[in-house]
């Protein structure tokens, strides 16, 4: 069958669900991890086809989608920061908001850590997009990563080596951690911050099928995870270290509350491209 044959079918069969630009782009993302075809080359030769076997791999792909399943975990990949990264059920898909995070980062640090050997954490790593991204881009960077699932370890490290990076992957449940027993000079988490009343407003791709341990909180201690993080900075930053956090958008103002409460300075709230406020960064 002719590739533009069948995306009029793909179209039509997903259309009661997305809408036709993310249907295309969907159809555009399976055609280059399956087949190596890009968009500009199958517009450049329109007779493209698959055979007998391809399209029952596709079938299978529609088949996941009209159940929302996240196009990313159909395909086992996404791309974060401009870099590959391998994505499963035990790992959140990263999003534009984290890559504005690192970006946040990197361009604090890109003066001072030019020529300074920088120690940096990532807590609750996942698929190690955070620490990897940091590590390709500061190679003065000496990069550690903690996470409490083995699982999502295991794909952050395979992500380090695709991207041909050294990250010091960590299994440690944060919450149960009195010190973190090293010196760094920068932390950074985007820990699990959606309140159980918010499930209201998940996409069903992603509530039933992201990890829930990497996105719910109680409701009735929605900063559990800030607090802790941050009193593990007070003790092991460096001075004049910096904390960085992604955060939920309605809790800004409670979590700067609460960085003053124990005291850290230079507290800037930032909101991300859609106007919400998503990230936080501290001094010790």
């Amino acid at each position: 069958m002719l590739f533009k044959v069948y995306k009029s079918t793909f179209l039509q069969e997903l259309s009661s669900l997305y809408d036709e630009k993310e249907i295309e782009s969907f159809f555009y993302i399976v055609l280059e991890c399956f087949h190596n075809i890009k968009r500009i080359d199958l517009a450049l030769n329109p007779e493209m086809e698959m055979d007998a076997m391809q399209l029952l791999r596709w079938e299978s792909v529609l088949s996941e989608l009209k159940k929302e399943k996240p196009i990313q975990y159909i395909v086992g990949e996404t791309e974060f920061y401009g870099l590959p990264f391998l994505v499963n059920e035990n790992t959140l898909i990263p999003r534009p908001e984290t890559e504005e995070l690192v970006e946040w980062i990197l361009e604090s640090t890109k003066y001072e850590i030019q020529s300074t050997r920088f120690r940096i954490l990532d807590i609750g790593t996942g698929s190690g997009c955070i620490a990897i991204s940091l590590a390709k881009n500061l190679p003065n960077a000496q990069v550690s990563a903690i996470d409490v699932s083995e699982k999502a370890l295991a794909t952050a490290n395979r992500n380090a080596e695709i991207n041909e990076v050294n990250v010091d992957f960590i299994l440690k449940n944060i919450l149960e951690t009195e010190d973190l027993n090293e010196q760094f000079d920068i932390i950074v988490s985007n820990p699990p911050y959606v309140r159980n009343l918010e499930k209201a407003e998940i996409k069903p791709n992603v509530l039933e099928f992201e990890p829930h341990l990497a996105l719910f909180v109680d409701d009735n201690d929605a900063l559990l995870f800030y607090r802790k993080i941050a009193q593990l900075a007070k003790k092991n930053l460096s001075e004049n270290g910096q904390l960085y956090f992604e955060i939920n958008q309605y809790l800004g103002k409670e979590t700067v509350k609460l960085l003053e409460i124990l005291g850290f300075k230079n507290i800037i709230l930032k909101k991300d491209i859609y106007g919400n406020d998503r990230m936080i960064r501290c001094t010790k």
